[in-house]
């Protein structure tokens, strides 16, 4: 081989499906501009898939295997794995490493479940583990925090992380649907999965989240160690009553240091944003995500955060740089753990609170109700009242407080004569002020 015809980089594919097809057909029509970018051809030598006889768009016949173990060992110089889940992803991946080879995902559920046994492979091994598709799709927000931002220090991370449910969110915010409704034309326009429970119930955008803690704070964080509240709870009253205030609802994941800067505290959760917020304009399947940092300031990242296109546009920018190394003898960021903050419980987040109840229309209820948020410690910030018949509608907006405090006030007060029921509860993020 001259010294002019490079040999090439040898690609294995884990997946065949939406995202895997994309790589495939992105590998085959950008060959040359790979090739320049990278300094040496790509080269595709087997997708696996689980029927090897069904023919795939863009996939060439002879390259496709029902063998993925088979493919995982053969030592291609980089393994994509976007088959998704935890076995058999992570038996492969750690196969292809001990193979020699460097591993792309977009398996944000392994990652957020076992990143640790990944990161240890990869350095045992000698070789590059990337995961920039992993969350928020084709947005480049990985990349800057492992690495344009590791001379700064993160202090908060706030985003919409998860296309499906900001796209019903936005249906119900714009068209007045209720959840259900909103739930099914996100399932009609492909939006949704037949069982959408991991998006509507927050885990998808969880196992994002502690990928984000992780990389902003330089702390193992797994999906266990996230607070997690879906938006099947979320109400057409709720949307209507947050847009009467000024505000947008939002699933949002968080994660932020404790004051003192000795924690970390990571959540996802139906919030209320202020609608002049940057994030309350996102809207139907896109993302964002809000970064506060000490030095750089306040930045958003927004774009597709889903697809097999833009997905798989993420994919390839890592088999680029992992290409690169190859080709350098370098070796791209392993795991940055060596803060090793304390990962602690919602409890100790300072939010804020909208609480909707209906109560009795009598004299000395709003002092009773006033008097449970100031045994707790919370200071009511706005009281609305609106009459109807012989029940209140009774909405208060709190200052800021402890997430446990908050919590136990709601408590208190559903055990309250006065107070017939706690028709809405939600956390409010992304407003100025104490």
């Amino acid at each position: 081989m001259s010294a002019a015809t490079p040999a090439p980089i040898t690609v294995a594919l884990l997946g065949g499906g939406t995202v895997g097809s994309q790589v495939a057909r992105l590998l085959a029509d950008n060959a040359d501009d790979l090739a320049a970018r990278v300094g040496a051809p790509l080269q595709l030598i087997g997708v696996a898939v689980r029927d090897a006889s069904r023919p795939r768009e863009g996939v060439p016949g002879d390259l496709l295997t029902d063998d993925a173990a088979g493919l995982a060992a053969r030592g291609a110089d980089i393994v994509v794995e976007v088959m998704g889940g935890i076995e058999p992803a992570r038996s492969l991946i750690l196969t292809a490493m001990a193979a020699g080879s460097s591993v792309i995902t977009a398996n944000k559920a392994l990652l957020a479940a076992d990143g640790g046994t990944l990161y240890r492979a990869a350095a045992d091994n000698g070789v590059d583990l990337y995961f920039e598709a992993s969350v928020a799709g084709a947005i480049p927000l990985l990349r800057p925090l492992r690495e344009s931002l590791s001379g700064d220090r993160v202090h908060k991370v706030l985003g919409i992380v998860n296309g499906t449910t900001n796209f019903i969110l936005s249906k119900m915010e714009s068209e007045g649907a209720d959840y259900a409704a909103a739930l099914a034309e996100a399932q009609a326009l492909g939006y949704a999965e037949a069982d959408p429970t991991a998006d509507v119930g927050g885990h998808d955008a969880a196992a994002k989240a502690a990928i984000l803690a992780e990389l902003a704070f330089h702390t193992r964080v797994t999906a266990e160690d996230v607070s997690c509240e879906g938006i099947t709870g979320v109400t057409a009253a709720d949307v209507a009553a947050a847009r009467d205030m000024g505000f947008v609802i939002k699933l949002l994941a968080v994660a932020e240091r404790t004051p003192d800067g000795s924690g970390v505290i990571v959540r996802v959760h139906p919030a209320m944003v202020p609608s002049d917020h940057p994030l309350a304009s996102v809207r139907d399947a896109f993302n964002a995500v809000f970064v506060e940092a000490e030095s750089a300031g306040d930045m958003m990242f927004y774009g597709r955060g889903a697809g097999g296109a833009p997905t798989a546009s993420a994919v390839l920018g890592d088999v680029v740089a992992a290409a690169r190394n190859r080709l350098s003898g370098g070796r791209g960021p392993g795991e940055s753990t060596y803060a090793g903050l304390d990962v602690r419980s919602i409890d100790e987040a300072r939010t804020r609170y909208y609480v909707n109840l209906d109560v009795a229309d009598r004299p000395g209820v709003l002092a009773a109700i006033a008097q449970a948020f100031a045994d707790n410690g919370v200071s009511i910030q706005v009281v609305r009242q609106d009459g109807h018949g012989d029940d209140a509608g009774l909405i208060v907006r709190t200052h800021l407080a402890t997430d446990g405090a908050l919590r136990r006030t709601v408590d208190n007060l559903r055990n309250l004569d006065a107070v017939k029921s706690v028709v809405g509860v939600m956390r409010v993020e992304g407003e100025a002020g104490p």
